[in-house]
């Protein structure tokens, strides 16, 4: 059987056109007759139409096939890309629905995560090692690695926090209170996105239904790439304020008494 080439962004009916067997359009699709009929068990890909006992399938078909394995190139889950299909069925642009999911999955800062394994926090830790481990992997700093033995390997999510951990804890701040500061300022900053992203659900989501529209989708889209760079510069500011703040109002007052009066100095 022989057919045109496909369109795998085209919304064309899979139950018409020009038709495949199942192994003919797995074959030209790159995949498995396997695959199709799994993909078929899962929504993912029409029921062919019947020709007496024949299952006959169409250009759609092999373009949503193409499509599918575009997508798992990229990472998507089956489940995902479903969903995605299923946006596509009500009518919604996938190319926007794409750009919007690109726009939301990508990070936020850079974050150059690095391995460490338990001798080397033993060595920054000590006796309290395992207490960091419990905590730490709770909290979502460090994560263990895959194919490594538990409690060996693991991967160290923000790097800096775990230097600042080593840095205060070898000047005497209890391990304890370190890993509840920590936890603590990762709930803050859950709360400060939590309301940023509020804002954008409750006032350019909710005026609208579902499906949202194409145009919304990009506009959306453009608006989470545009907040990204504006956002970190902006917590990071704040921070800095803060810190600048805390440190002359709560340890001026002990540099000056640590230091003593010019004329004790002087006397002594």
């Amino acid at each position: 059987m022989t057919s045109r080439t496909p369109d795998e962004h085209t919304p064309e009916d899979p139950g018409t056109g020009p038709g495949y067997r199942v192994d003919e359009l797995a074959r030209a699709a790159g995949t498995t007759v396997r695959n199709v009929r799994a993909y078929q068990d899962r929504g993912i890909l029409p029921p062919p139409r019947r020709e007496g006992r024949v299952g006959v399938y169409s250009d759609a078909h092999l373009a949503r096939l193409r499509l599918v394995g575009t997508l798992l190139e990229r990472g998507y889950t089956l489940a995902s890309i479903a969903e995605l299909i299923g946006a596509w069925e009500r009518g919604q642009d996938v190319a926007a629905v794409l750009g919007l999911e690109a726009a939301l999955g990508a990070p936020w800062s850079e974050r150059a995560e690095e391995a460490v394994g338990l001798p080397e926090l033993v060595a920054s830790f000590g006796g309290g090692a395992g207490e960091l481990l419990l905590e730490a992997v709770d909290i979502g700093l460090l994560v263990p690695e895959d194919g490594a033995e538990e409690g060996v390997q693991y991967r160290v999510t923000n790097p800096a926090a775990l230097e600042i951990g080593r840095l205060l804890v070898s000047a005497g701040v209890p391990l304890a209170e370190v890993l509840g500061a920590a936890r603590r300022l990762r709930a803050d900053v859950e709360g400060v996105a939590g309301r940023l992203v509020g804002l954008v659900e409750s006032r350019l989501l909710g005026p609208f239904g579902e499906p949202l529209p194409a145009a919304e989708l990009e506009r959306l889209g453009a608006l989470v790439v545009a907040l990204r760079p504006l956002v970190s510069r902006m917590v990071d500011a704040e921070l800095g304020r803060a810190m600048e703040e805390e440190i002359r109002r709560r340890l001026g007052a002990h540099f000056e008494r640590l230091a003593g009066a010019p004329g004790e100095v002087a006397a002594g």
